[in-house]
């Protein structure tokens, strides 16, 4: 009886392991892929799967759109339709062709030609000399291209036009004339500017003084300010080593030094100032340079010169010029 149940056992141990074998695994493994691919297949050809998609952006996918969205982008396309400037596009359409037309004309004159029209023109200019005006340049351009045009109407088709040209050239040059002029110039590089005139209309009237234009900042009603004037007076402060950058700092310098002086000192009263960029005239030994500033005192001031220096002073000496160069001012009390 024990052999009888060794013998069951061992049976039933081989028939397990035969169930269990590799090759019967593989299979049912082939199988169950082989189900998951009709499944899937299955899903993409169902009715549904070819409404229209794109792609999601976020990575999961696509995107079907609904009727309302597909309506939505049909009817931006016929309103982006609608807007075009179709007059516009027509209109750069007809100007392409004139322009190309135009091209082709330009082409068609031969080189020999243009070359006989430049000198023609240019013999035409050099007559007139190098003293005529723009106005006299055009006229004469003008007047060839007139003449030319009549010859050109008057000749017959044998008989050729004082360009000596033939029939043919004669037909270019008549229809460059009358119609494509200007290109024709270009062609040639015949150009001639527009003449301005430019007037200059003076308002101001006859007796009114020319203003002239002081740099820096205003002056102090203080400074009493004069133009082309040099007063006389011990100097404060020599000028030579005492340079401003404007006269109204000049005249500042006098006022602080009047304020600001030692008793016993001389208090500055008279501000001479040289505004020119070319320096200013003195009949001393020493040159006058730009921004020269002379502190001066005196009790009684009295003008050294005034506006214009006399003739018999520019006489006496030669280097001194017809306007005084300097400004001066009194300072108020």
């Amino acid at each position: 009886m024990a052999r009888g149940i060794a013998r069951a056992v061992s049976f039933g141990g081989r028939a397990t392991a035969g169930w269990c074998s590799y090759r019967r695994i593989t299979v049912a493994v082939c199988l169950g892929n082989l189900v998951a691919a009709l499944l899937v297949l299955r899903s993409l050809t169902a009715p549904g799967s070819f409404a229209p998609t794109a792609p999601n952006r976020g990575g999961g996918g696509v995107v079907q759109y609904t009727e309302e969205q597909i309506k939505s982008v049909k009817e931006s396309i016929r309103i982006r339709r609608e807007a075009e400037p179709v007059e516009l596009v027509q209109a750069v359409k007809k100007l392409r062709k004139v322009f190309a037309r135009e091209e082709k004309r330009r082409k068609e004159l031969p080189l020999v030609l243009k070359q006989k029209i430049s000198y023609d023109i240019l013999r035409r200019l050099q007559d007139l000399g190098d003293n005529g005006s723009l106005a006299q340049q055009r006229e004469v351009v003008e007047s060839w291209r007139t003449e030319k045009l009549k010859d050109i109407k008057s000749a017959s088709t044998q008989n050729q036009s004082n360009l000596d040209l033939s029939s043919e050239e004669t037909r270019l040059l008549k229809r460059a004339l009358e119609f494509n002029w200007h290109m024709l110039m270009e062609d040639i590089g015949l150009w001639i500017p527009e003449e301005v005139i430019h007037t200059v209309h003076d308002d101001k009237p006859e007796n009114e003084p020319e203003e002239e234009i002081i740099a820096g900042p205003p002056l102090s009603p203080q400074c009493n300010a004069e133009l082309h004037t040099d007063y006389d007076g011990a100097a404060v402060r020599w000028g030579l080593t005492h340079h401003k950058e404007s006269a109204a700092d000049c005249c500042q310098a006098c006022l602080d030094q009047a304020k600001n002086a030692k008793p016993g000192e001389l208090k500055c009263n008279i501000w001479v100032y040289c505004p020119s960029e070319f320096g200013c005239f003195s009949p001393d030994k020493y040159e006058h340079k730009h921004q020269e500033c002379w502190l001066k005192q005196a009790d009684q001031p009295k003008l050294n010169f005034k506006d214009k220096y006399s003739e018999s002073y520019r006489d006496a000496h030669p280097t001194a010029p017809v306007v005084v160069p300097w400004m001066s001012g009194v300072i108020s009390a």
